[in-house]
């Protein structure tokens, strides 16, 4: 849950002021009678699979770096540190990188990488 959380947290807030919107929108007089029901009820529906949806995609994709890293494949992971260098960095097993709380992490290397901002090379 707390992988969800971190993964999907800005959505939430997002989702939330969407419906805080559909139910300003759908309140108002010029709408008929029952559009605060339909309008949170298909609102919320699309908003809940869009949510899932890209959960489900960003864990295959952390489950698919996580195995490829086993296997020694390098991964390719987003870096925002310094912008005028180089933005990827590549981790390997054999460069002495492991996998703590699903954050790639080096003796060698400052700060951590998200599984979910890397990609198998």
């Amino acid at each position: 849950m707390h992988t969800f959380f971190l993964l999907e947290g800005a959505y939430l807030i997002l989702a939330g002021v969407i419906l805080l919107v559909t139910l300003f929108v759908t309140t108002r007089p010029f709408m008929g009678k029952g559009a605060v029901k339909k309008g949170l009820g298909w609102v919320s529906l699309v908003l809940a699979v869009l949510i899932g949806a890209h959960y489900w995609v960003t864990t295959n994709r952390m489950a698919k770096v996580a195995k490829a890293f086993e296997e020694g494949k390098p991964i390719l992971c987003e870096s925002r540190m310094l912008r005028k260098a180089s933005q990827v960095v590549e981790v390997q097993k054999s460069r002495e990188w492991r996998i703590e709380n699903n954050n790639f992490v080096s003796p060698y290397y400052e700060r951590p990488f998200f599984l979910a901002r890397c990609i198998v090379k």
